[in-house]
């Protein structure tokens, strides 16, 4: 079967998701392919009484990769987690501003936010495959957000689309956790794939692997671009100028706080950046 044909699959054979407000505003709002998927406006977010991330106004343009760079302590991981609400699951953590997704503000008390992890997904630094077969990684999470279709047929897909398929499709009852460092990382975004995101955010997920392994992530991120919108974290500038079509910079301002200095397409940032502070950083003068 090619990944073409898998690639399809229909949203119909997850449950309907027009029973959560998140999903009523999505299905009721026409989208143009010129419209930014996620549009952060004045992003504000506070870890008790430190401003960790302070006025972050930046968009994420419909499959393309946008790479968030910077100094260690500078906010990038914070904003990655905002984008799914991940930040919810800290106590202390509080957001002012807007993150909206296809013009729906995430962070209403309407929202869901398991909805929102559904569409917008997550890879972690290090692989974190679950201590289950191959394919039972790929189908837990698909079922217990409502999959009715083909689970064959599902995993099948997600490890094509993963660039795994012919390395594991002999072995699809052995445990993910007896795979190399690589391959599970691999796993692990066949698994955020299962459950059919629209935008799936990456947080250094290359930090903990070898060049060679480095490479087939950042080509299967290409791959993975012509079909959804990936957001990474990466402080590898190699890596953001080689896989990233826009590239956000990050850096500390008063009382270390994390401000977006610019964003702008990766080779624009690269070569004729606008804040000398971008610069620096990228040339190795600080940071």
């Amino acid at each position: 079967m090619s990944v073409n044909s898998l690639v399809g699959m229909q949203e119909s054979e997850f449950n309907p998701v027009a029973t959560t407000t998140l999903g009523r505003d999505l299905v009721a709002m026409p989208q143009t392919a010129s419209q930014p998927i996620v549009s952060i406006k004045d992003l504000n977010v506070y870890y008790g009484n430190f401003h960790a991330v302070g006025n972050v106004t930046f968009d994420v343009p419909k499959n393309q990769i946008t790479a968030l760079i910077g100094p260690s302590g500078c906010g990038k991981s914070t904003v990655l987690r905002c984008i799914n609400r991940m930040n919810d699951l800290v106590p202390t953590a509080r957001i002012e501003g807007q993150i909206e997704y296809h013009g729906v503000d995430i962070n209403a008390q309407s929202v869901d936010p398991v909805e929102v992890r559904r569409r917008i997904g997550m890879v972690f630094q290090k692989p974190n495959p679950f201590p289950k077969s191959i394919a039972e990684n790929i189908t837990w999470g698909a079922r217990i957000n409502g999959f009715k279709g083909n689970t064959g047929e599902l995993v099948e897909k997600c490890l094509r689309q993963a660039a795994l398929w012919d390395e594991v499709k002999d072995k699809l009852n052995e445990s993910g956790l007896a795979l190399s460092g690589g391959q599970q990382q691999r796993l692990c975004i066949a698994r955020a794939l299962a459950i059919n995101p629209d935008v799936i955010l990456m947080d250094e997920p290359c930090s903990a692997l070898d060049p060679i392994s480095t490479l087939r992530i950042e080509d299967l991120m290409r791959e993975l671009a012509r079909h959804y919108t990936i957001v990474i974290v990466t402080h590898n500038m190699q890596q953001a100028a080689r896989a990233s079509d826009q590239t956000c910079f990050f850096s500390l301002g008063e009382n270390r706080m994390g401000v977006l200095v610019e964003a702008a397409p990766t080779k624009q940032l690269f070569t004729n950046p606008s804040d000398s502070r971008t610069e620096d950083y990228i040339t190795g003068r600080f940071g």
